[in-house]
């Protein structure tokens, strides 16, 4: 049957208490414990160090909207949705739920109302600096926020590989590419291929261990440093991933300025990011919008918006290659006209 009008809205509502309700789930670990087959609501609250009814009740929630399957005895199994809530497998988003319901975000989102009224950052209005100036100053959620992009590009990675074809390419700088996760799937994907890794030097830390366990820490390069003011030279691609969208018009143009100064007459510039769908369709990308307005202070942007910025930037779009993801290659390539 059918939902009715007022039931389908009351549940989009809510959507908030189920998004909390994986935040928290995520945030413990209950899908690993689960690995091994069913467990109680008991023994889970023990591995947990958490309240035993009140997990229970936390498992029976999310059970009701099939992330985790109830059994008898207060058993509980893993569905093939809370499959991708385990750490380390395909797809997964663990880090990603990790990540959405720290309470510095969710403060940000609550103050939606004032960025829809004045159009400016509502981010900077509840915390009085800007997210990344935010995390920079708090280790522990960078950390956080550096595991949710983890999260974000593994699941994607796949996707993008079966798109586009990177391996025509000899050597690939990453600006921005945080701990390296997308470069360690291209490099382990081309083994003919020579990648650099650009980020703040807090961020790339981590980025030797990752590009280690992919087995191709020894074709890349680590640079610490900001894209604001140099990336490195020689590449035969430049790859932005998730980075441009971060930023309105004017800061867009100056990172894009930075990488073409870069660039030879004949190096591509690969902008993975989403393009804004049709009206009524296309919702994950028009609310990541609002996520680029509330938390970043950036857009996402339709394909026509693109075009306009990488002209602007000094930039001719070549391709827009779409990918199961819901990301897309914008492929572009230096001079305009």
């Amino acid at each position: 049957m059918d939902e009715t009008p007022g039931a389908t809205l009351g549940r989009l509502i809510l959507g908030f208490q189920v998004s909390q309700a994986i935040h928290v789930a995520a945030t413990l670990g209950i899908a690993d414990l689960l690995v091994d087959g069913p467990r109680t609501s008991d023994e889970l609250a023990a591995a947990t160090n958490s309240h035993a009814g009140s997990l229970y009740r936390l498992l029976r929630a999310l059970a009701s909207v099939g992330i985790f399957r109830e059994g008898d005895g207060k058993r509980f199994a893993l569905t093939p949705t809370g499959e991708l809530l385990r750490s380390n497998v395909p797809g997964s988003l663990r880090g990603w739920a990790a990540f959405v319901g720290r309470p510095y975000f969710r403060e940000a989102w609550s103050d939606l109302e004032y960025s829809i009224r004045t159009g400016e950052n509502a981010f900077e209005h509840v915390h009085g600096t800007g997210i990344w100036s935010y995390r920079a100053e708090r280790p522990d959620e960078s950390a956080i926020f550096d595991r949710a992009m983890e999260s974000l590009t593994g699941a994607s990675n796949q996707a993008l590989l079966d798109a586009y074809d990177f391996g025509r390419f000899g050597t690939v700088v990453d600006v921005g590419g945080g701990n390296g996760a997308l470069l360690g799937a291209l490099l382990g994907e081309f083994r003919a291929m020579r990648g650099v890794l650009v980020d703040q030097p807090h961020v790339v830390a981590n980025a030797a261990a990752v590009l280690g366990r992919a087995g191709v820490a020894d074709r890349c390069e680590i640079v610490g440093g900001s894209f604001f003011d140099k990336v490195p030279d020689g590449g035969d691609a430049y790859v932005l991933k998730s980075i441009i969208h971060d930023y309105e018009d004017e800061r867009a143009v100056a990172i894009l300025g930075v990488c073409l100064r870069a660039m030879g007459a004949d190096t591509a510039l690969l902008l993975i990011e989403r393009i804004v769908g049709p009206p009524n369709e296309d919702a994950q990308t028009k609310f990541g919008d609002l996520n680029m307005l509330v938390a970043p202070a950036g857009r996402e942007r339709t394909l026509e918006e693109w075009d306009d910025l990488l002209a602007r930037s000094g930039f001719r779009l070549v391709t827009a290659t779409p990918s199961a993801s819901g990301l897309a290659v914008i492929e572009a390539v230096p001079g305009y006209g």
